[in-house]
């Protein structure tokens, strides 16, 4: 690992004021850290944000459950107004990792991570929900741009994210056995904007899966689900499960998160 320079503030503001040159923020620590001890990444500056308790707790505000970036999965697995709002984002928070890995990742350091097999991202995209940064608020349709890219600004601190609060939602993931990260992940969710679909472990991003949509919208069943016959174009293909295995098992679970969201 290279040699850098740690600050742990107490505050956000401090925590954006400490962003200065060569600087990234520890929201975790479970891909930065591994990625600088493997020197894959540097930063001269290291600004752990686990000190900064207005980035931390949950809410319930009007229709929507505002959840702090701070927060770990553990947190908001385990989150009573979560489970009331939106079930599924509790369960989705509950499966990811393991026990370590949901006590010390959190929900900003996920988002702004925008790991292409990652759950949250799904959740956020299959939601509609919105992120609340030092700056702005950031649609998720607008958020995840690419690989390990999403529309943050240079030195932008995301503070919060916002979920409506739904109860006919869920999330259903094939699981890589050795990392647990989704080969493939659907979450879907049927809500007063409509249908919602979103896959992640697919693509090169999360994304959302218009095809589901439109099929759901006319019958939120999972026979309609399977019905539909994902293309393959642009989805990944690798030692784990080929483009045309993927794309068939988008439909596979996303029958299995609408039976899952109608069974509430």
């Amino acid at each position: 690992m290279y040699t850098f320079d740690y600050q742990r503030p107490a505050s956000a503001a401090d925590a954006a004021a400490a962003i200065q040159g060569d600087a990234r923020y520890l929201a975790g620590g479970q891909s930065l850290v591994q990625a600088m001890r493997l020197r894959l990444s540097s930063a001269e500056r290291l600004v752990d944000l686990g000190g900064v308790a207005d980035l931390q707790g949950i809410c319930l505000d009007g229709g929507n459950v505002v959840v702090g970036a701070m927060c770990t999965h553990a947190s908001v697995a385990r989150s009573a107004d979560v489970r009331k709002a939106c079930p599924a984002l509790a369960e989705l928070a509950g499966g990811i990792g393991d026990q370590m890995v949901r006590n010390r990742g959190t929900i900003g350091g996920s988002i702004a991570n925008a790991d292409p097999a990652a759950c949250y991202p799904a959740g956020l995209l299959g939601l509609g929900a919105t992120v609340h940064t030092d700056r702005r608020t950031i649609a998720a349709d607008d958020f995840f741009v690419d690989i390990y890219a999403t529309a943050l600004q240079p030195g932008e601190l995301v503070k919060a994210v916002s979920f409506p609060a739904l109860q006919r939602a869920a999330y259903i993931k094939y699981k890589q056995p050795a990392s647990r990260f989704a080969l493939v992940g659907v979450f879907v969710s049927q809500g007063p904007s409509g249908v919602r679909v979103a896959v992640t472990g697919a693509k090169s991003t999360v994304f959302r899966a218009t095809e589901l949509e439109q099929a759901l919208s006319a019958s939120f069943t999972p026979e309609a689900a399977k019905a539909v016959r994902m293309p393959t174009t642009g989805i990944n293909s690798d030692l784990h499960g080929s483009s045309a295995y993927r794309a068939a098992m988008i439909s596979v679970m996303a029958a299995r998160a609408v039976a899952a969201a109608n069974a509430r």
